[in-house]
């Protein structure tokens, strides 16, 4: 029986390994063929879980909505019975055009801030470098809502009938109920290769089908149909100038002017195709009507007139209309069972590549499948359901699948999902952490197209911060500061220094681009997008650094974001110089280019020489005297011990320069500054600690962390909250920010494998008694390794590698290390004892 079991065991994980392999290049996959595999590789024990977003009700609120996407285009679907709401989103619908930003007063700000740092006096130093604040972002807008609107025959639905649900495995939003005899069906998708909204509404009975269809726009819009193509075509145009900051919630947005040509000009256009014996006509020219139809298949297009984040609005050459009829023509030839298949393909090609699987403790078995995803919530602080944990997962990366592709614009705030002309923060990318932490997981996460964006944008942004850092500073390369826009903004925010004045944005996007080398092995990536960004961020950081008085060199002025110290003479303030996190996040830059400079045989530029030279002054880390990292160069009184930011273990996670085993006594003073920074905190401030634990080894405080965002919030009460999820799992600050869902990500996958180019840590923060099974295949390490590992009874039983390249790597497991050298070709399996037992031809 053991030999029989052993041989399943094997058998088993090669099959993983292969599936693995066939997942990276292949098209459709049918999920009831994965859910067949994910029973399989438990050795029989049925682990096989859908993964599904269920509700028991129509939408109440927009959070209750489904979100779906195809990187450029999204919608949120509210589900309603007799009226159905698709909130409709393209990434470029903002505010604004493009702007200076520089600020010709800032050189003489600045020299007087310097001065104030210099001589101690840090609250006026905080008061006078508001003069070096900016103007607020521009706001990301909606293009408006699809209404349709169903016979009232439909208000007597069986509620017990109503499902709706996400599908992850397919990207598919399903709505259905039944009135009397009659069964009535809704699918969703958005579809990347044909750049459509998809819709199927469909009747059990033939003939039963009828409703209205139309546009609505909180912006300027004209909207009118097209009789003969069953086609409803809205245009509309977005405010050149955003509305003001502190705007009056009881003033209605919309009834303000605005001049329509100057801004952004956008249009959307939906196609409505019958079954015979249906009809479709035209009411009032305004809206279309379906009549007696067995399904209905609905194709939403929708573009703007934005040609990139130099060119003004009136000046684009492209026709948003023009766009759009092309795109609905360009899908003539398929029919909605051609379009699911190529969306499918094209997702599950990505969604495919990574599965996870965890088995709870004996007392956490039952799994309510049967429950909405909102009750499991509400249930997991008593169950711990390890299938939600797997679910949440497996969302943060359909999310980013669904909000970032290449050639789309960065995921923002919110991805690319919003509701209002006014959402919170404006919906902007903000570089202090938020737009940071979207990307986390989009590497380890094996979705790395999905980073392509990011790049693009640093390359934007480049642009302006030249002018910026000139302007401002006086400073040669490029600075990016602490919110941006799709105007790639680079100039400070308005407002106090605490939040504004954060010159390090664009050195710590640049962080991300050397990862995306470490991953990808990429040397082409590296030499024509990665080092040029890096190049000109470490030029602005040599210019911004100044020498101090204790012969450091020294960043000044200097906040740790969003966050007050007590200055000495008791008074409040944010600027002093050389915070924690500035300093570690140009050791980690400096060190990143001289790395990257190896590479490409760039050792001898002077650039690499100043950097070398500026790593030896750069300042320690330092320990205060209760033991924790401290925050400022000096250890002033923190008047807010848990603050939601934790800046200051930069160095840590998601940077290098802090780690256990060369770095003990800083390990354990991030140790100390967790546990006196607490637990509660914003969603994205949970999955940051959750991945700081987990980087730190323990699994323990990395696991309580994971199950804080387990917190089902209530929309209509959310400040009683710090964090948690809604029911269609977005997570809170709150209000909803997009970030948690893929810090969340992040911080699983940092619990389970982590790495550098040279090593491979495997299980490092594994919760065993909380996860004692599982398997994981497809995460992704540095060094361009693939990786799945099975465990039962919280120890490693087996584990199997792969890369495309030859790579040399130091595998460690509960303090024992092994050497391996990977061969391109060739899936390496592993026993528990870090044995290579079996190699696999590709």
């Amino acid at each position: 029986m053991a030999e029989k079991s052993s041989f399943f065991v094997h058998f088993s994980f090669l099959l993983l390994l292969l599936s693995i392999i066939t997942t990276c290049g292949e098209g459709v996959r049918d999920p009831v063929r994965r859910s067949s595999e994910r029973r399989a590789l438990m050795d029989g024990q049925d682990l096989s879980r859908p993964l599904k977003l269920t509700f028991g009700g129509p939408s109440r609120n927009w959070t209750d909505a489904i979100p779906i996407g195809n990187g450029r285009l999204g919608a949120t679907i509210w589900g309603g019975v007799s009226s159905e709401t698709l909130n409709i989103n393209e990434d470029t619908i903002w505010t604004g055009v493009p702007a200076d930003y520089t600020n010709p007063n800032a050189p003489e700000a600045l020299a007087e801030v310097r001065r104030l740092v210099d001589v101690r006096n840090y609250a006026e130093a905080t008061s006078e470098a508001v003069k070096l604040s900016g103007q607020p972002s521009d706001v990301y807008q909606l293009v408006g809502d699809l209404n349709l609107e169903f016979d009232s025959s439909h208000r007597k639905y069986t509620q017990n009938s109503y499902r709706r649900e996400l599908d992850l495995e397919t990207a598919v939003a399903k709505v259905s109920y039944s009135v009397g005899a009659v069964d009535f069906s809704r699918e969703f998708f958005a579809s990347n290769p044909d750049q459509v909204i998809v819709a199927k509404i469909y009747a059990s009975k033939p003939g039963s089908l009828s409703f209205k269809v139309s546009f609505d726009s909180e912006l300027h819009h004209h909207s009118e149909t097209n009789p003969k193509a069953n086609q409803i075509l809205m245009r509309g145009s977005c405010r050149p100038k955003r509305l003001p900051v502190n705007l009056k919630k009881s003033i209605n947005a919309t009834n303000i002017p605005y001049d329509d040509h100057k801004g952004l000009q956008f249009a959307s256009i939906l196609e409505v195709r019958v079954s015979n014996g249906g009809s479709v006509s035209s009411l009032g020219g305004k809206k279309l009507s379906v009549e007696k139809a067995d399904w209905a298949v609905l194709l939403l297009a929708a573009s703007s007139n934005f040609d990139g984040p130099f060119t003004m609005p009136v000046d684009s050459k492209r026709d948003p209309a023009k766009e759009c009829v092309n795109r609905i023509s360009s899908v003539q030839k398929y029919s909605y069972s051609d379009l699911y298949a190529r969306h499918l393909g094209d997702y599950q090609k990505l969604f495919n590549r990574v599965s996870l699987q965890l088995s709870g403790s004996s007392a956490n078995k039952t799994v309510q499948q049967a429950a909405s995803t909102a009750e499991r919530v509400r249930s997991f602080k008593t169950n711990e359901d390890p299938a939600l944990v797997e679910l949440l997962f497996q969302y943060g990366r359909y999310l980013l699948i669904s909000s970032s592709r290449p050639g789309t614009q960065v995921a923002n705030l919110q991805g690319i999902w919003n509701r209002d002309i006014q959402p919170p923060w404006d919906g902007a990318p903000h570089l202090n952490i938020n737009l940071q932490m979207n990307y986390w997981h989009s590497l380890p996460g094996n979705i790395r197209e999905c980073q392509e964006p990011l790049f693009d944008y640093m390359s934007a942004l480049a642009i302006n911060g030249r002018k910026t850092a000139q302007m401002n500073y006086g400073a040669s390369g490029w600075v990016a500061h602490q919110v941006s826009d799709i105007w790639a903004k680079t100039s400070p925010d308005r407002g106090e220094a605490v939040w504004a004045l954060w010159p390090m944005g664009g050195a710590w996007l640049c962080t991300h681009a050397w990862e995306h080398y470490t991953y990808t092995m990429d040397k082409e990536f590296l030499k024509k997008k990665g080092y040029p960004l890096l190049e000109g961020c470490t030029s602005f950081l040599l210019d911004w650094l100044i020498k101090g008085k204790d012969g450091f060199l020294q960043t000044n002025p200097s906040t740790s974001p969003e966050h007050m110290f007590t200055a000495p003479n008791g008074k409040p303030a944010s600027v002093s110089y050389s915070s924690t996190m500035d300093i570690a996040i140009i050791k980690e830059v400096f060190a990143d280019i001289v790395t990257a400079s190896e590479i490409l045989g760039k050792t001898n530029d002077t650039l690499i020489g100043k950097v070398i030279a500026a790593q030896a002054k750069l300042p320690p880390t330092r320990i205060s005297k209760d033991g924790s990292i401290m925050e400022w160069a000096e250890d002033f009184e923190d008047p807010e011990v848990h603050h939601r930011h934790v800046s200051h273990l930069f160095g840590l996670f998601p940077g290098h320069t802090i780690t256990v085993e060369k770095s003990p006594e800083l390990a354990k003073a991030v140790e100390a500054s967790l546990k006196k920074r607490g637990e509660e905190g914003p969603g994205w401030s949970t999955t940051w600690k959750a991945a700081l634990w987990a980087r730190l080894h323990n699994s323990e405080h990395a696991y309580r962390m994971v199950t804080h965002i387990f917190d089902l919030v209530d929309p209509l009460n959310e400040r009683n909250y710090e964090g948690g999820l809604y029911s269609n799992m977005f997570t809170a600050h709150p209000p909803f920010q997009i970030d948690a869902n893929f810090g969340f990500a992040a911080a699983v996958a940092e619990m389970l494998v982590q790495s550098t180019t040279k090593d491979l840590h495997l299980l490092p923060a594994l919760p065993a008694d909380k996860w004692p099974n599982g398997i994981v295949k497809g995460l992704r390490a540095r060094g361009g390794v693939t990786v799945s590992i099975k465990w039962m009874e919280g120890n490693l039983v087996e584990f199997g590698l792969w890369s495309e390249q030859i790579v040399s790597t130091r595998i460690v497991y509960r303090g024992i290390s092994a050497a391996a050298e990977l061969l391109p070709g060739k899936v390496f399996t592993f026993d528990k004892d870090l044995r290579c037992i079996r190699t696999q031809k590709l």
